[in-house]
């Protein structure tokens, strides 16, 4: 039999649930720790006529009891890929005319943290076009998006020439911003400039393979992030590894030019510099790292929670690089998954 409180929480009658929001009309901590049922009628297999001992009596389909007892995400599992795995490119002008080739984009994205976009018109302030077809822009300090090509006394690294390690952006937020989008506007800069992307959950796994505890340490150590402008001081202590309720790891947040060593034992902070100078190796190991060239009118939009960026340092004698950036929220591309999902299951169902 199943518990009378999780029975309680899915009835579904006017009285005690709003039919337009789908929200309870009453607030479900608050029921009887006793609560229990002084009826079950099973009807003809397809309803079951519940009565319980506050006197609260409702019939539910069993069709909706199962989905229940057997819901289950559509968001795909995560692919773990490294070098070898081929780039796919996909067309924003397709996207924007086939829903069902949307799908698959935002599919691809859901499963390896990342997408490249062909066909994107080279023009200032059309990232905030394609952001929008995927979630809620995510303004910060840098604005709702922000220009990232070389810059006198530039206040981050990225606006410089130099080259980057892999990392991911802004880990003394909290939150920290869930994707970023790059849309490449120039990219004359020679040979220099490479984008490069790592899958950190690779990365992760093969560390954790390698050395138990190595990735204790990372896990379970909180390390502190640090930002500091003339207009924003911002801090924030974490974990360079997350895991989620599994025990997997579901974030990495890694940014060696921004990053401090917790005040530890010297035993301890010499453990945990050996464990992050290993993650520091994988995450910058060829076989892990696919680099490319972000060409004028491309855009690649990632999980800053599991795939790190980079670039190649670059001449600005040679060549201008001009790139635009901005961030949207985690949940918007599972957000726009599942609701494609249901309107193409009720267009079967008819």
């Amino acid at each position: 039999m199943l518990p009378a409180l999780w029975l309680m929480e899915r009835c579904r009658h006017e009285a005690i649930f709003d039919q337009r929001s789908s929200q309870r009309l009453f607030n479900p901590h608050q029921l009887s720790d006793d609560l229990s049922l002084v009826s079950v009628k099973i009807n003809d297999n397809q309803t079951v006529s519940l009565t319980f001992n506050d006197n609260h009596s409702e019939t539910l389909e069993l069709d909706h009891l199962r989905a229940e007892l057997f819901a289950k995400d559509c968001i795909p599992k995560p692919i773990q890929w490294n070098a070898q795995d081929e780039k796919i490119y996909f067309s924003w002008g397709q996207i924007l005319s086939d829903d069902a080739y949307l799908h698959s984009v935002v599919h691809q994205y859901l499963t390896h943290g990342y997408v490249l976009l062909t066909d994107v018109p080279a023009e200032k302030d059309t990232i905030i076009d394609v952001a929008s077809k995927f979630g809620h822009i995510r303004t910060t300090n840098f604005g709702q998006y922000f220009e990232v090509y070389s810059k006198k006394d530039a206040n981050d690294l990225a606006y410089s020439s130099a080259p980057l390690d892999p990392h991911t952006d802004n880990p003394y937020r909290q939150p920290v911003p869930g994707i970023q989008l790059l849309h490449s506007l120039i990219n004359d800069a020679g040979e220099g400039g490479r984008s490069t992307l790592v899958d950190g959950y690779a990365v992760c796994v093969q560390l954790r393979a390698e050395s138990e505890e190595y990735f204790q340490l990372l896990t379970t150590v909180p390390t502190h992030f640090e930002f500091i402008d003339h207009n924003a001081i911002i801090k924030r202590e974490r974990t360079l590894i997350s895991l989620d309720s599994h025990g997997e790891v579901s974030e990495i947040h890694y940014s060696p030019r921004l990053d401090y060593i917790p005040l530890m034992s010297e035993e301890k902070t010499k453990k945990f510099h050996k464990a992050r100078k290993r993650l520091s190796e994988l995450l910058s190991n060829s076989e892990f790292e696919i680099q490319f060239r972000l060409q004028a009118g491309e855009l690649m939009m990632f999980d800053n929670n599991r795939v790190l960026h980079g670039r190649t340092g670059f001449c600005t004698s040679e060549g201008e690089r001009h790139l635009q950036g901005c961030y949207i929220d985690a949940d918007g591309p599972r957000i726009l998954y599942r609701v494609l999902e249901k309107q193409f299951a009720m267009r079967m169902a008819i």
